[in-house]
């Protein structure tokens, strides 16, 4: 399969709905492609199918670099939230808007149901940043971008070159 570009805001395919998936076989090139595409990237955690240009409800996710009790690597087919609680605000970034940072309230606690690769019904729980990845990437599947969640754009939103000098200027 292949590693493809991911799209950048403000391409338009990243603001349109994204369709179920209704054959499973049909999608495998776009799970292959989802899957080796996050791994490149090196230093994401999740991607949805539009963000390469597929407009299919297909995520996958991995926060085993950042999670003790990860899920591990999730390829989620037609993800739906069933359940959520706790919220709480943490700053996100996104492959397709790769400068920016910004605050975003989800919830700490999640459960949701969704097809495996193979047509298993899955139904998981996650929390804490494993939930807020997860959600970030349901998002993607209806044309939403954590930009749209930050409550004052104008004002939160950071550039990651930004937060870098200021890193740098402290510790220097």
């Amino acid at each position: 399969m292949a590693v493809r570009a991911v799209l950048r805001y403000p391409d338009r395919r990243l603001r349109q709905r994204c369709a179920p998936v209704t054959d499973l076989a049909a999608a495998q090139e776009v799970i292959q492609d989802l899957c080796d595409t996050l791994q490149a990237s090196g230093h994401g955690v999740g991607i949805a199918a539009p963000q390469i240009g597929a407009l299919l409800r297909i995520i996958v996710i991995n926060c085993e670099a950042h999670v003790k009790k990860s899920l591990g690597l999730q390829v989620l087919i037609n993800p739906v939230i069933t359940a959520s609680e706790a919220y709480y605000s943490l700053r996100e970034g996104c492959m397709s808007l790769p400068d920016y940072l910004g605050p975003v309230d989800r919830a700490r606690r999640i459960t949701l149901e969704a097809l495996s690769p193979t047509g298993e019904q899955l139904t998981l729980q996650a929390q804490k940043f494993e939930a807020v990845v997860i959600q970030h990437e349901i998002d993607h599947l209806d044309g939403v971008l954590f930009i749209d969640r930050v409550s004052s754009p104008r004002t939160q939103l950071l550039r990651r070159s930004e937060l870098l000098k200021q890193k740098q200027h402290r510790e220097a």
